[in-house]
């Protein structure tokens, strides 16, 4: 057997924060969370008004999911054209690798969104700010690629801002940026939490956006259970993409299967997250008194899954017999069909 003393929890919302004009950010990659290996992830929050400022990302694509409050995103795709969209709670992004954007609080109250990368060894203090370039680049070189005066050049950050506090652009406002049509899904949005969920009565709900429903999404999907009290996530395993989680709401048990004889089982809280490499078995179970929320992000457009449930229903019974040496009247109680949740056991 082969032990292991690596954790798959890490307390992200305990963090030291990075913190500026009206913005605070924690962040985790495989330097602060050594389990996750293919998958960075931060949560941030903004104030009304205040902007991660403008920049890009040269190594992962960004995947956001809005937790609480009201943002906006400005994009700029490599053909030269441009989006900007406003995100809600349950709302989600994906911004390809390169592309440059930008993230505003717009009221009322703080936003929180927590960003997802599709590499573990991404960093977002190491991502490439428009005032950190600007400063580092000869003022007669800005001037004249911008079209301005040297004495203009002087008035820039003289480093990175990262954080930017500015007004408001609401729709009481000339600020907010005009909209002829409503939408309810456009190229950079996909709006998840209202999605007809997959529901188990007395398990829980999953909500999954992957590339068919979200084109632009072709190297992320993402998924938001609420599991009932006592309830579980059953048994299963990925075998195209690794698992990263992030918990909202609640109390969890999750335990990642490593072969060999190796498994990790550790207790979850709101603002923790966990991981599960591609192909490792876990559960997610709710160990509290209220619905436990897990937001989960894939780093595969394809959402893939197999279930303990479907792959013992599948076999005849006289294999289950053999393999778990049980008598036919037990093997008889085993899953006929999936279950994904299972609900709280009576006893």
């Amino acid at each position: 057997m082969v032990e292991t003393t690596l954790s798959f929890k890490y307390r992200l919302e305990k963090e030291t924060p990075r913190l500026g004009p009206g913005g605070v950010t924690r962040g985790a990659s495989v330097h602060e969370f050594p389990a996750s290996v293919g998958i960075a992830g931060v949560s941030m929050r903004l104030e009304p008004g205040s902007m991660r400022e403008l920049h890009w990302h040269a190594n992962a694509a960004e995947w956001g999911y809005v937790v609480s409050g009201n943002c906006r995103t400005t994009l700029m795709r490599p053909d030269g054209s441009s989006a900007i969209d406003t995100f809600a709670p349950g709302d989600v992004w994906y911004f390809p690798r390169g592309w440059g954007h930008s993230i505003q609080g717009i009221g009322p109250g703080e936003c929180h969104f927590i960003l997802i990368f599709d590499n573990g060894d991404f960093s977002e203090d190491h991502t490439f700010s428009i005032t950190d370039w600007l400063s580092r680049t000869p003022p007669d070189v800005v001037a004249q690629s911008l079209g301005i005066s040297l004495e203009d050049v002087a008035k820039l950050p003289k480093g990175e801002a990262y954080f930017a506090q500015g007004p408001v652009p609401d729709d009481a406002s000339f600020i907010s940026a005009p909209r002829k049509e409503p939408e309810l899904v456009t190229v950079h949005r996909y709006p998840l939490m209202a999605q007809v969920p997959r529901r188990v009565p007395g398990g829980g709900v999953q909500r999954t956006v992957t590339v068919d429903e979200f084109p632009i999404s072709t190297t992320m999907a993402g998924s938001v259970l609420e599991i009932q009290p006592g309830a579980l996530r059953e048994l299963h395993w990925h075998p195209n993409a690794d698992e990263w989680q992030y918990f909202i709401e609640g109390t969890a048990e999750m335990a990642v299967f490593l072969a060999e004889g190796n498994a990790v089982i550790e207790q979850y809280e709101a603002g923790d997250i966990g991981y599960a490499p591609m192909g490792s078995g876990h559960y997610i179970k709710n160990t509290g008194p209220g619905v436990l929320r897990v937001l989960i992000g894939f780093n595969s457009p394809k959402y893939e899954s197999n279930e303990l449930s479907t792959w013992l229903a599948t076999n005849p019974p006289a294999v289950l017999s053999t393999n778990l040496g049980l008598p036919a009247e037990t093997v008889a109680k085993l899953p006929k069909e999936e279950h994904f949740f299972v609900p709280k056991r009576a006893d």
